[in-house]
């Protein structure tokens, strides 16, 4: 017997921790996951805007701040964390899972999209040739696939044609199924306006610098993991301590790539039906979204157990009647 996991997902600045740590609080019992792709690093807690110890108001939190920034953490590894995080926890507590990372909240709910691995040798060769090249084989082998994606892109072209190639099969078809597919979860999607959605990026941004996020930046180690180098402002403040950027523009310049970040978040989650989503105003406070969150899943349904089965320890196991893929 297992507490089924509840999903909370939304754009970055949304809400979801404070919302989060309500639901916990309404529940008792519950403890909190995260799966952001950056709360996840040791270091870089104010540039990734993970709660502090005063906003977790005493709720146990799970996977934030737990590796180092030198180690890699793609999808794969994080849903292998994940997963194992929700079957240690559920057996005993209501785990609720946080975050604004489609792609990783899917590798748990989904597991991993049946795609190959990479192949050096043969992005190797990939690499001696044109762009235009590229789109054309592309095209020739999966031309649905190629309508549907930015053939300017070189890394996403790249990418699709290995994976035709390396299984003589399209593309397109074989993310279908795993991009298509709704499995029957409690998730929840924080929605609120444009607007509002981008005033709370710009506002987070100014409180973020007003926190010390510069000297977070500076004491940084030199051997950062490609993944943790993603991480939204980093390079914009690496630019402005080295000088080649003013503090003003720095700000200016990382609202903008956040704003564009959750434009992107809100066409992935529009996707994913398997989330229900709740609308947030911009003046609610988060006991007022967890009661509109209860009112899709009533709080006697969540603090239940489910005769369900653990998740899948890594993502070459299957479990059949499992709540997860």
């Amino acid at each position: 017997m297992f507490f089924q996991p509840i999903y909370i997902a939304g754009q970055t600045g949304s809400g979801k921790t404070g919302v989060s740590i309500e639901l916990a609080q309404r529940l008792g019992g519950a403890e909190i996951i995260n799966a952001d792709a950056y709360q996840v690093y040791e270091g870089i807690e104010i540039l990734s805007a993970a709660p502090d110890e005063s906003e977790k108001q005493g709720i146990p939190h799970h996977l934030f701040g737990s590796i180092p920034l030198d180690e890699e953490c793609d999808a794969a590894h994080f849903s292998d964390l994940a997963r194992r995080e929700i079957n240690r926890l559920s057996e005993q507590a209501i785990p609720i899972v946080v975050g604004g990372s489609g792609l990783y909240l899917k590798s748990i709910t989904h597991g991993l999209a049946p795609t190959p691995k990479g192949d050096e040798a043969l992005r190797r060769k990939l690499a001696e040739r044109s762009l235009e090249d590229l789109v054309l084989d592309y095209e020739t082998l999966d031309p649905e696939g190629a309508a549907k994606t930015n053939l300017k892109n070189r890394r996403y072209v790249t990418r699709n044609l290995e994976i035709c190639l390396l299984t003589g099969q399209r593309a397109s078809e074989l993310k279908a199924g795993w991009e298509n597919d709704a499995p029957d979860i409690c998730g929840i999607f924080l929605q609120r306006a444009r607007e509002d959605i981008y005033d709370r990026i710009n506002r987070r941004t100014v409180m973020m610098f007003e926190a010390g996020v510069v000297d977070e930046i500076r004491n940084l180690p030199e051997d950062l993991s490609v993944t943790a180098q993603k991480a939204i402002g980093l390079r914009e403040i690496q630019s402005m301590i080295a000088g080649e950027i003013s503090e003003s523009d720095c700000i200016a310049a990382i609202q903008q790539i956040t704003r564009r970040y959750a434009k992107r978040q809100e066409t992935w989650f529009k996707k994913e039906k398997q989330y229900r989503p709740v609308l947030c105003e911009a003046d609610d406070s988060a006991s007022q979204i967890v009661d509109r969150i209860l009112e899709i899943f009533p709080i006697s349904d969540l603090q239940s157990r489910k005769k369900i089965q653990p998740c899948p320890k890594s993502k070459k196991e299957t479990r059949p009647g499992s709540n997860c893929p």
